[in-house]
């Protein structure tokens, strides 16, 4: 809640006898400023964070304001970039029950204030009661009063305007002085609309009210973007070579072709050889064991430089911008945390916690232990060096190039630093995005999204039955923290891989990643791992990958003929071609009369673009049911046929009325992706029938 923000007045005049003496430790207030404002929205917990919107998105602004009697208010909103001058300013408008409404669209990227001002508007109030008014004496006084109130605007105008506004006032005199007027010509010269459009402009503000809140904008790709994660190392053309960054040059049309815009790196830097993890997790490495890249830092540098067996950093430039010329970005792993032998441990040891016996303290995850990891200690005592040397590896890295961070684990660092590093960065840098892999309780998970991450992972992974699905998702899109918390949906990553993805069943795989690519606007994948549909676990209950990347190479054949790759690709193409599943705010689903299928919609802000998704949940056996769609919230007349065309499989379907039969083998396909044309075609439509 936004409470209003008024003026102090002048110092009281010492109270009455017998009056009692005010608590001197009470705020001082405007006594005359009467207009309320009680609640603004968006506002997150009271204003102390900023909403989040994205470039060109509309933002709308409610507020409840109201005042005593029956004067009448006049609300306005302005709304500008943080530290601009000027802004801009619009009247709000009332929607009934004392709610007053407005929006306005952001055009680039930054940080906004938005201020809601109310006040008494007695020009108005003037003019509605000059209209009830019959009573010619009533009249001829109103006549004068509202001269008065002119008087008060014409002092503030300017040139043509305030000549305008004499005469006006003068006009008014005269016509409460001229006893023979006839009422109906007094009350036409006091309710001139044009005249009084020009009195608002320059309206007594004196008393007003105002409440303000900010605003964070985001480029377009941290609204809608398809991520990637590939180990650069497993890039090689022959098994058992390291991979580069040419070989990652060189797989770039393949992921342009499936339509992803984000490819996101693990940690690029040079690994630890002290306490090196072996395959699977084994603490003992073998000779050539290549270690995990989490484990940051040897002799060979730390957080600002190359895993020499990558490339150089040309090389990483040169990438880059190979990447951009295919509109993909390259989204780096921002991990703080050392191995062993990271230059930190050596050149700052006051940053480590350290055990009795003098050993740094390595990090845990219970029942994980990361004994090839030293993390930070945040209460040092050089806290404030610490935060400015990691900062400074953010700073290094955009100065690269780089402009998307994913953020490992930012749950388990102080929240007070990420506020302050994300604020400095986007400060100088608004097109920063900064995606938190934050698998943790949920308050945590909104807690770094309100301090400012763009992104956030989510709980998919874990929600697979219709009803962990529609709970989930219905709180994501239309529960308070959409207002700051933008999900990214993954099916899988390199630590996690779900039971249900186990099974390697085709199915499984296609009904994932269709269910991700269409209830978020932001998703992604860990490839190649994901299209060649692995499935084996380390050992039986576990979630963690045989054999995974994070401590070996792995070659991967991506044209093999049985990958989900044409099936990715088709779904990005439709994700860019469809504006409803550009965001996350028009999410609504659908009741389908069959618990193994799960059945949705999303439409564009304007309601023009609309798709429904329909997926069976079960990937064994044909399963069907009847869809029920609000059709006169769709706008769909009951009498007359409507078309759904299914853009996975290009069949057209024509429907009628609410509801609808839908059958899907999943050996066939698993998912249907329909997007609803209102109005079907007929022989009149041809050129030849009239």
């Amino acid at each position: 809640m936004a409470k209003a923000r008024r003026k102090a007045a002048a110092p009281a005049a010492a109270p009455a006898a017998g009056t009692a003496e005010p608590d001197s430790a009470a705020p001082v207030h405007e006594g005359r400023a009467r207009a309320v404002i009680d609640t603004v929205s968006p506002a997150i917990d009271g204003g102390r964070f900023p909403a989040k919107r994205i470039v060109g998105e509309t933002v709308e602004v409610q507020a409840h304001c109201f005042t005593d009697g029956h004067d009448k208010l006049r609300v306005v909103l302005r709304w500008q970039p943080l530290g601009a001058g000027g802004g801009h300013e619009i009247d709000m408008q009332p929607q009934g029950n004392d709610v007053w409404r407005a929006e306005f669209v952001p055009p680039r990227a930054g940080r906004y204030r938005y201020t809601v001002t109310a006040w008494v508007d007695h020009f108005e109030s003037w003019r509605r009661e000059l209209e009830r008014r019959e009573e010619r004496g009533d009249i001829r006084t109103a006549l004068e009063v509202g001269s008065a109130l002119v008087d008060v605007s014409a002092r503030r105008a300017q040139g043509g305007d305030a000549l305008i506004l004499a005469e006006w006032s003068a006009q008014l005199r005269a016509a409460a002085a001229d006893a023979d007027a006839e009422r109906s010509a007094q009350k036409a010269v006091a309710l001139d609309a044009a005249r009084a459009a020009i009195v608002a402009r320059y309206t007594d503000r004196s008393f007003a009210s105002s409440a303000s809140l900010e605003l964070v904008v985001d480029r377009e790709r941290a609204g809608f973007s398809s991520w990637y994660e590939l180990f650069p190392r497993s890039a090689g053309l022959e098994p058992g070579r390291h991979g580069t960054f040419r070989d990652v040059e060189d797989r770039l049309p393949y992921l342009a072709e499936m339509g992803f815009d984000v490819l996101y790196f693990p940690p690029i830097h040079p690994i630890g050889r002290v306490n090196r993890k072996g395959a699977n997790n084994s603490l003992t490495a073998k000779p050539g064991d290549v270690g995990s890249p989490w484990a940051i830092g040897a002799k060979e540098g730390g957080h600002k430089d190359i895993l020499p067996q990558l490339g150089t950093h040309a090389d990483f430039r040169r990438l880059l911008a190979a990447a951009r010329a295919l509109d993909i970005e390259i989204a780096l792993d921002l991990a703080f945390q050392c191995a062993p032998d990271h230059p930190y441990v050596k050149a700052h040891p006051q940053w480590f916690k350290h055990r009795p016996d003098g050993t740094v303290q390595y990090a845990e995850n219970p029942p994980k232990k990361y004994q090839d990891i030293y993390p930070f200690d945040f209460e040092t005592g050089d806290w404030r060096a610490l935060w400015d040397e990691l900062k400074s590896i953010v700073d290094f890295w955009i100065a690269q190039g780089v402009k998307i961070f994913r953020v490992d684990n930012p749950h388990t660092k102080p929240f007070g630093f990420w506020e302050w590093l994300i604020d400095g960065v986007k400060r100088g840098h608004p097109e920063i995005i900064f995606l938190a892999e934050a698998f943790t309780r949920p308050k945590l998970m909104h807690r770094l999204a309100k301090l400012g991450f763009s992104q956030s992972y989510t709980y998919f992974t874990w929600r697979n039955t219709k009803q962990e699905l529609t709970d989930y998702f219905t709180e994501l899109a239309q529960g308070p923290g959409r207002e700051y918390y933008r999900p990214n949906v993954w099916p899988n990553t390199p630590d996690i891989l779900h039971e249900t993805l186990q099974s390697g069943l085709r199915p499984v795989f296609g009904a994932r990643l269709v269910l991700a690519a269409t209830l978020a606007a932001n998703y992604g994948i860990y490839g190649p791992t994901y299209e060649l549909l692995e499935g084996a676990p380390r050992e039986p209950g576990s979630e963690e990958y045989r054999d995974s990347e994070k401590y070996q190479l792995r070659h991967w054949s991506i044209d093999r003929a049985d990958s989900l790759w044409s099936l990715v690709a088709r779904m990005n193409r439709i994700r860019r071609e469809n504006a409803a599943l550009q965001s996350d705010r028009g999410l609504c689903f659908c009741r389908i009369d069959n618990d193994q299928m799960i059945a949705y919609l999303k439409m564009d802000a304007a309601g023009t673009n609309v798709i429904l998704t329909v997926v069976n949940l079960d990937p064994r056996q044909p399963q069907s049911g009847w869809v029920e769609l609000d059709i006169d919230a769709l706008n769909l007349d009951a009498g007359q046929p409507y078309q759904v065309h299914d853009l996975l499989s290009e069949q057209r379907y024509i429907w009628r009325g609410r509801y609808n039969y839908v059958m899907l083998d999943p050996q066939r396909a698993p998912a249907h992706v329909l997007k609803l044309r209102r109005r079907v075609r007929s022989e009149q439509d041809f050129d030849y029938y009239l």
